[in-house]
């Protein structure tokens, strides 16, 4: 029975649509009506994110507090699109609503600020599968091409240059070898049109340009204000830190955390905490992951949600090792306590029935079925036919 247990297990940890740890750093709705929007988005060529949602639509809170609130998501979707919560209920609404209609909640909308549809997504995503989306619709509206036959016929205008980077950065190409050249090319680095373009050119913290930007900071931030320079040194440390956990080379990982901390420092232990998450998750290192999450339940203020990933996490990849182990199931219980959401109960009661505590994972199984009837039929069922294993 326990082998067909942990399959189980194994399946709802892959249906299940929660995030990694987060802060509290998420998306920065724009405030503004929708025709204000669209002038913003082509004030600055960027794709309307528009959540169109219902006040009691319950996914669409859930997608509210523990999706658009996660870092990563505030960190790609402010620097890639103008973001807009739309009530599709509220009078004011209308006019969008019939334009752009809605069947179901919530509808996320990417639009561009021609007004077209770019794509759109009827229900709640996960962290992963949010950000998927967002990656999907920029590939969708990649402007490069626009810019890319001049670029190559020899013109090398500082307004084309700069768009034809902006573009490549919008569309998740590379851009760095671009820019070097035209930095390069530049007698005087401070000029306004220069310093912007240091600033759009920053998408990794190991580079040259990432030095051009903290070596011409103030003048910057003179032009943008002080929180886009920190949100693109984030982004910059961010892509440097991911780029570690692929190569898996620990040097960029140190880098990444290094320059965090210099240039950012009111976000540097908790960039610390996640990157090391990302890495040593990337790298298999149990011990250094289990040291990480244990950083993270202590350092920050997990909820359920954070809590049930690092012990989904711990439990999936390393259970092998006993340490882990244990903190999977410890991770799992402190989530478990407080928590309102049936997929939190029930990763628990898994964990204990995997580790021979029948008694207890059947009450707490039945604690996540009284939760799941509120979530749906198809909830209710799953948690049904987990007891009905359990007790059989």
């Amino acid at each position: 029975m326990m082998k067909r247990l942990l399959i189980f297990s194994l399946i709802l940890m892959g249906l299940s649509a929660l995030q990694p740890p987060a802060n509290a750093q998420g998306i920065d709705f724009f405030q503004g009506t929708w025709e204000e929007a669209l002038e913003e988005a082509k004030a600055q060529q960027k794709v309307i994110f528009v959540d169109a949602y219902a006040v009691w639509c319950g996914p669409c809170r859930r997608m509210a507090n523990n999706v658009f609130t996660h870092s990563k998501v505030g960190s790609f979707y402010n620097e890639n699109f103008i973001n807009l919560k739309l009530d599709m209920e509220a009078e004011e609404n209308m006019t969008f609503r019939q334009k752009y209609p809605v069947s179901a909640f919530p509808t996320l909308y990417y639009i561009d600020f021609t007004g077209e549809v770019v794509q759109q997504v009827r229900g709640a995503q996960d962290v992963e599968g949010f950000l998927n989306l967002g990656s999907a619709a920029l590939n969708k509206i990649d402007r490069s091409e626009e810019f890319a036959e001049s670029y190559e016929a020899g013109n090398r205008d500082p307004e084309l240059v700069y768009n034809y980077v902006r573009a490549l950065n919008q569309a998740g190409k590379p851009s760095l070898k671009i820019s070097n050249d035209y930095l390069r090319d530049q007698e005087d680095l401070t000029t306004e049109t220069n310093l912007r373009f240091i600033l759009e050119a920053t998408v990794e913290a190991d580079s040259r340009i990432f030095g051009l930007l903290i070596k011409h900071r103030d003048a910057i931030e003179n032009l943008v204000g002080e929180e886009l320079v920190k949100q693109r040194i984030q982004f910059a440390c961010e892509n440097t830190a991911q780029k570690a956990a692929e190569y898996k080379t620990e040097m960029l990982l140190e880098e990444a955390q290094d320059k965090m901390k210099d240039h950012y420092s009111a976000q540097a232990k908790t960039f610390k905490i996640q990157s090391n998450l990302e890495y040593y998750l990337a790298r298999r290192n149990d011990k250094e992951y289990l040291k990480a999450a244990k950083a993270y339940s202590k350092k920050s203020d997990p909820d359920d949600m954070d809590l049930l990933r690092l012990s989904q996490d711990l439990w999936k990849y390393f259970r092998e090792n006993p340490k882990c182990a244990k903190a999977a199931e410890g991770f799992a219980k402190d989530a478990s306590e407080n928590s309102k959401q049936y997929l939190v109960k029930l990763h628990y009661a898994l964990l204990l029935a995997e580790n021979g505590k029948k008694d207890k994972a059947i009450d707490v199984a039945r604690q996540a079925l009284e939760l799941a009837k509120t979530a749906g039929r198809g909830p209710t069922m799953q948690v049904e036919n987990f007891l009905q294993q359990l007790e059989g």
